[in-house]
């Protein structure tokens, strides 16, 4: 289950990166599941979890919630698995909601989204 939940926050994230990211994305932007680093696999399949846990805590009343509160959770939960993967990340690894690219929010924004509905479904 957790390589399914991780997949599907990474085949989110990728969605997303094509939508919003201005230009060309970098290719590990969109690298597909099965050449993800495995620690990002991890990564993708525990913030899945987080906000699954977070939705199901709120009975599904996220709904409720802001697209950029949304975004912001997604984010926060990664820089978590940032901080549990690398020794000394860059800045821009752990950058806080504020300093992000408009494209990685809106991103964030719909990965919650996305995994809010697959929850709500079940």
């Amino acid at each position: 289950m957790p390589n399914e939940q991780g997949r599907v926050f990474r085949e989110a994230w990728i969605a997303g990166v094509k939508k919003y990211y201005p230009g060309e994305p970098k290719p590990s932007y969109i690298t597909p599941w099965d050449e993800t680093p495995d620690w990002e696999r991890a990564s993708a399949a525990a913030v899945y979890d987080q906000v699954r846990a977070f939705v199901i805590a709120a009975d599904g009343h996220t709904s409720k919630l802001t697209r950029a509160q949304k975004g912001r959770f997604v984010a926060l939960c990664w820089i978590g698995q940032i901080y549990k993967h690398i020794l000394d990340p860059k800045p821009a690894y752990v950058a806080d909601w504020d300093d992000l690219p408009d494209w990685q929010q809106q991103t964030d924004a719909d990965i919650f989204e996305h995994i809010e509905h697959i929850e709500q479904e079940r």
